[in-house]
């Protein structure tokens, strides 16, 4: 099965993709948000080149696990991609996937703008890697 991995965020949406065996996640593509309709098209069309068969929204919830209102964009992102693709949607946790990106690019010591442009398809590749990581653990 073969799954999506997004990183919703105000200015720009990043994406990585898994391999067929569910093992790897990849950094995929940064999109542009410039409305969240037009982020589920460019998502939805994505979804039928790559043959995605389910989507993982980062989910970015507070450190106290609330969900403000940044969360309930990204459910919103979620349920317009399931109508969109008719695909399942799943949330992960993305607290600090951010973070961590910006580290691992800092340990690989990639110049700033290299950083810039790659650190949210970086982030989606750490969510859907967790993800993955998960459901490997629990057998699926």
């Amino acid at each position: 099965m073969r799954f999506l991995g997004v990183d919703p965020g105000k200015k720009r949406v990043g994406l990585a993709i898994s391999d067929p065996g569910e093992s790897l996640a990849s950094p995929l593509k940064v999109l542009a948000r410039r409305s969240l309709g037009q982020v589920v098209e460019e998502i939805a069309a994505l979804c039928h080149e790559e043959e995605i068969e389910g989507i993982v929204v980062g989910l970015p919830l507070n450190m106290d696990n609330s969900s403000g209102p940044a969360a309930q964009e990204a459910e919103e992102l979620g349920k317009r991609l399931g109508e969109a693709t008719g695909l399942a949607v799943e949330y992960w946790d993305e607290r600090l996937s951010s973070v961590t990106a910006e580290n691992a690019m800092l340990e690989a010591d990639l110049s700033r703008a290299m950083r810039k442009r790659k650190i949210d398809k970086v982030a989606a590749q750490i969510i859907l890697q967790g993800f993955l990581e998960a459901r490997k653990r629990k057998g699926k």
